[in-house]
């Protein structure tokens, strides 16, 4: 099995957050989105992940170096690849085209799920897909009588479908969806300006295969600071009965902590309240304050604050009065 990681987007809807790092190394419960997801992945899958292929743009060595570590953690080889220039799904995942060989997942690195099931590889195409409310800024499917996809729609304008996409799929074929994705290019074919994914679907289906849709239990999405401070919230909850969600080298006097939380290494609580529902990153010192329902990444410090509903980047420092947060990394802020 290989996952293929199309993520060389660059996470305009969550700045500042991803103005020194890539959206999907922000952290969700300690580990980064993108980890969370091949992690996941990994777990619903019958056999061993043997590459896990990331698409990324000129994120820099740094990033390229933790995201070979991601793979490492599932036991999988890891591969960089590079898209220069946003021209579509399609696109993307055909800049991994080396990585397209025998059983395939592609998982857009923006989204994350939760699901009760192991994948059935002996299945053509599995297409994993949610309802929701408003379908037009999603690619939908619709399905027969036989629980089977009979259509997709790339962000459909008039009503065709409230099952939505989620940005994961299973291919049986890696090799013939490749050629699939390259026939696209290769006859320029767009839709709404790009190379489209759902377009190369509806060609497979065309000519013969069946693709069913795979059952999720949630999605949780990492598209803005609302969104990913829910996600984060969700996953604590999911896995709080971990061990290690506090780590042993923090520094805690005189402090309550209301669980789930999670705590990285040598972090440093004097006189707060820290969650429910916090993730706070290694070297962070929190003094004198009350901390809810929010994200706080690494080396940071927060003063006699009280913040909810809140993201913090690296290398923070915040001092003030009760407010709902978004800052970047490297801010110095004081009330």
């Amino acid at each position: 099995m290989r996952i293929i990681v199309p993520m060389a987007g660059m996470g305009k809807r969550m700045r500042p957050h991803t103005l020194t790092v890539p959206k999907p190394l922000i952290p969700i419960a300690g580990k980064p989105i993108v980890q969370r997801l091949v992690e996941d992945i990994a777990k619903v899958c019958q056999e061993p992940i043997e590459e896990v292929a990331f698409i990324i743009g000129n994120f820099g060595e740094e990033v390229e170096a933790r995201l070979l570590k991601i793979a490492e953690s599932v036991g999988a080889k890891g591969s960089i690849h590079y898209q220069d220039e946003p021209l579509g799904t399609a696109h993307a995942i055909l800049c991994a085209k080396d990585a397209l060989r025998g059983n395939v997942v592609v998982a857009f690195a923006d989204t994350l799920f939760k699901a009760d099931f192991t994948l059935d590889t002996s299945a053509e195409g599995t297409i994993w897909v949610q309802k929701v409310e408003d379908p037009r800024p999603f690619g939908v499917v619709k399905l027969n009588e036989q629980g089977q996809i009979t259509e997709f729609v790339e962000k459909p304008q008039d009503f065709v479908s409230d099952l939505a996409i989620i940005g994961i799929y299973y291919f049986k074929d890696g090799e013939y969806l490749r050629d699939e994705l390259q026939y696209l290019l290769d006859h320029d074919i767009k839709d709404k300006g790009e190379y489209q994914l759902t377009n190369a679907l509806e060609n497979m289906k065309s000519k013969g295969s069946v693709f069913i849709p795979g059952p999720i239990s949630e999605w949780l999405d990492c598209g803005n600071k609302d969104a990913t401070v829910f996600t984060n919230q969700r996953y604590l909850e999911y896995i709080q009965d971990e061990e290690g969600l506090v780590s042993k080298s923090a520094k805690i006097t005189n402090s309550v902590v209301i669980p789930p939380v999670y705590i990285g290494e040598n972090v440093v609580l004097h006189n707060s309240v820290v969650g429910p529902h916090v993730s706070i990153g290694n070297n962070t010192q929190v003094n004198g304050s009350v901390v809810s329902n929010s994200i706080v990444q690494e080396n940071s410090k927060i003063n006699h604050a009280h913040i909810a509903n809140s993201m913090l980047g690296n290398f923070v420092v915040y001092e003030g009065i009760p407010t709902d947060l978004s800052l970047g990394d490297y801010n110095v802020l004081r009330g």
